[in-house]
């Protein structure tokens, strides 16, 4: 029986197997060849305090509502699976499926497993005709590409939101796999100037490599000051945080020119230590827009929505506009996937960039 990787206790994991339910018309059965998970959010929620009050979110409302941990039953624990996107071939299509055959190249989203059942010919969220479940990766596509596509969505997303134009400087506070990208986005906008942000040598470098202007270390140098050095004093026209840090967000305040526009793409926990707005924050009039791709609508609704977000991320990806491979490090064998995820996504994320899974 094929294996998946998951967990009832933060900070444990494990090897299970499951069953591989007969296919449905619409659905196809995948082989996975890589696969990757996020090392962000996916990790709010295994990590949450056992004693905070649960949170939803409530669409009517717009506001997070708390509610009761069990209902008053006794709460039956979930299974964590972590896992994002994942690169493979079509085994086995239901009888329904018209766009896929046997052997072709495909990606979607999933957990890490050996294999993948989904639904296809579908959207997968109502009146989006891309947001697909599934695909097609032409075959020169590198895989660690079109396993970029989710983060892209979001680096895509915080570059148009901070509204980079032609020969701005730009920063980019935080260089995970969605700051990485987006610095490489900002220098295909047109920004003049990039400059990247990133406590982690390893992926300042990978910054560098990918032709940032300039890196630094925020914990041994006064980012905000360089900056504005670097710019004639002006600073930076365009930030995109996506750290999730407040000592990031405090940086891209000190970095910022007045009247510039910072973009917050990571998703901030509650605030436990000093974060203060009394300083370049009340003096540079500057603009903090909360960036989030699959919000809708878009800020640039009708003409850019998630659809059209995800169409252009694909397309660039998959003519090798952007350069994915050096994201993915470590890449390890789906047998020391788990061990590797609990060292270098969950208690030493300096050790990583973004997390690759080899089952071949």
């Amino acid at each position: 029986m094929p294996k998946e990787i998951l967990s009832y206790t933060p900070h444990e994991l494990s090897y299970a197997s499951y069953e591989e339910k007969p296919l449905a018309s619409d659905e196809i059965r995948v082989r996975v060849d890589y696969a990757a998970p996020k090392h962000g959010s996916e990790l709010h929620g295994w990590r949450s305090d056992p004693d905070a009050p649960a949170r939803d979110f409530d669409a009517g409302t717009k506001c997070f509502m708390e509610k009761p941990r069990n209902g008053g039953e006794e709460a039956v624990p979930g299974a964590f699976r972590p896992g994002n996107m994942w690169v493979g071939r079509v085994t086995e299509t239901g009888s329904a499926v018209a766009s896929f055959r046997v052997g072709d190249r495909v990606a979607g989203y999933g957990c890490l497993r050996e294999t993948q059942t989904v639904p296809v010919d579908k959207r997968s969220e109502p009146g989006l005709g891309f947001c697909v479940d599934v695909l097609h990766v032409p075959e020169e596509m590198p895989w660690q590409a079109a396993l970029s596509y989710d983060p892209c969505q979001f680096a895509m997303s915080g570059v148009r939101d901070a509204h980079v134009r032609l020969g701005d400087v730009c920063l980019i506070s935080g260089l995970g796999a969605v700051g990485l990208l987006a610095a490489e986005l900002a220098r295909l906008q047109g920004a003049g100037m990039v400059i990247v942000s990133d406590p982690i040598e390893r992926r300042r470098r990978i910054a560098l490599e990918n032709g940032a202007d300039y890196a630094f270390d925020p914990l041994t140098e006064d980012v905000g000051l360089a900056v504005k050095r670097l710019s004639a004093n002006r600073g930076a026209d365009a930030v995109i945080e996506t750290s999730g840090s407040y000592p990031g967000l405090q940086t891209a305040l000190r970095a910022a020119a007045y009247g510039a526009r910072i973009a917050v793409v990571g998703w901030f926990q509650p605030c436990r230590g000093a974060f203060d707005l009394g300083l370049e924050a009340h003096m540079n009039n500057a603009t903090i827009f909360f960036s989030r791709a699959c919000s809708e609508p878009n800020p640039d609704y009708p003409r850019w929505n998630w659809e059209r977000i995800n169409r252009e991320c694909w397309r660039l990806l998959s003519s090798g506009k952007l350069s994915c491979e050096k994201l993915f490090d470590p890449v390890v064998s789906f047998q020391d996937a788990a061990e590797t995820y609990l060292d270098v996504v969950d208690r030493h994320p300096e050790k990583s960039v973004k997390m690759g899974v080899r089952f071949l």
